[in-house]
């Protein structure tokens, strides 16, 4: 096996020759490994006055919405949250334009009940609980009773329907909602255990009603791409993120890479900033160049350049 040096990075040539070659070292952000789980969440880098609207948020507890460009931290900002307060794994809503908050809060598959159901009877056999077929999602997870609250990231809520920011402010006032075909069971079933979306967890749900002791710590992001109606507003806190300065720059760089990976950056630093205007670019993609840069990547290369920096507004 042969490793790229500076000088032969290319391990792909396109030239149809198979080689056996040592895969190069994933940069941190891209390592999925359980050592790398291990380590914790990569450093996350804000400012007083910024942490100091988060603590706001955490004793009010009210959601936190965060705004700002592509490539500012918002997402990054909840798991750096749960980290750091210990609120166990991080629950991860994706809004698109198809999420309503019913699948949120839970989902019933009915269809696999009858057919377990169906099966069970002609082996002779017990009916499967009916906590089997129904799993909280992110949102339900969330509001399960317990001694300290679970953090939540409802990630681009601008690409969500117009009515789901409404439709969750009942949610967001009570902390509470029903399961109905759990509400329909007799006396002797008012106990259920169903799944939840901590992968093989689950929750125990009483007289088909979740109601949070603890109301989660709720971070939700969007890029702006269009406004929310004033109630809804009204019951969070606000965070808006800039994007960094050259100080701020050098100092992601150096927490995600090392101090080293400073020496050379100067002339990468500069052409980011200079293509960079809001929306346009990402810190991430000048992670990636300097990244590049310390493997003996030939950044100079036509078109590599460009790439890696490459504007992320247009048509692609």
């Amino acid at each position: 096996m042969s490793t790229p040096t500076a000088g032969d990075w290319r391990i792909f040539r396109g030239d149809g020759v198979r080689r056996q070659v040592a895969m190069p070292g994933a940069p941190p952000w891209r390592r999925f490994g359980a050592p790398e789980r291990a380590r914790g969440p990569l450093p996350y880098l804000i400012s007083a006055a910024h942490a100091d609207v988060v603590n706001a948020a955490l004793h009010l507890r009210r959601p936190l919405l965060v705004t700002g460009p592509a490539g500012t931290g918002k997402s990054s900002l909840a798991r750096a949250v749960a980290h750091e307060l210990s609120l166990g794994t991080l629950l991860r809503w994706p809004v698109n334009s198809r999420s309503n908050v019913q699948d949120a809060l839970y989902q019933y598959d009915a269809i696999g009940r009858l057919r377990e159901t169906t099966l069970s009877r002609d082996q002779g056999e017990a009916e499967p609980s009916i906590g089997s077929f129904i799993r909280l999602g992110p949102l339900g997870t969330a509001l399960v009773p317990g001694s300290s609250p679970r953090a939540l990231l409802v990630d681009e809520m601008d690409k969500g329907d117009v009515d789901l920011p409404n439709d969750l402010l009942t949610v967001f006032e009570e902390g509470v909602f029903d399961i109905p075909e759990l509400i329909r069971l007799p006396e002797e079933q008012a106990t259920v255990e169903v799944l939840t979306a901590d992968g093989d967890g689950t929750a125990t749900v009483e007289r088909g009603r979740v109601h949070c002791t603890e109301f989660p710590v709720v971070i939700i992001t969007s890029n702006g791409e269009r406004d929310f109606p004033a109630a809804f507003l009204r019951r969070c806190v606000r965070l808006d993120l800039p994007v960094p300065d050259e100080e701020q720059l050098r100092a992601i760089v150096a927490a995600h890479l090392g101090e080293e990976a400073l020496r050379e950056i100067d002339d990468l630093l500069r052409t980011f900033l200079r293509r960079r205007a809001p929306g346009e670019l990402a810190t991430d993609q000048l992670l990636n160049a300097v990244f590049l840069r310390g493997s003996g990547v030939d950044l100079d290369a036509e078109g590599l350049l460009n790439a890696v920096l490459h504007q992320l507004s247009g048509t692609v």
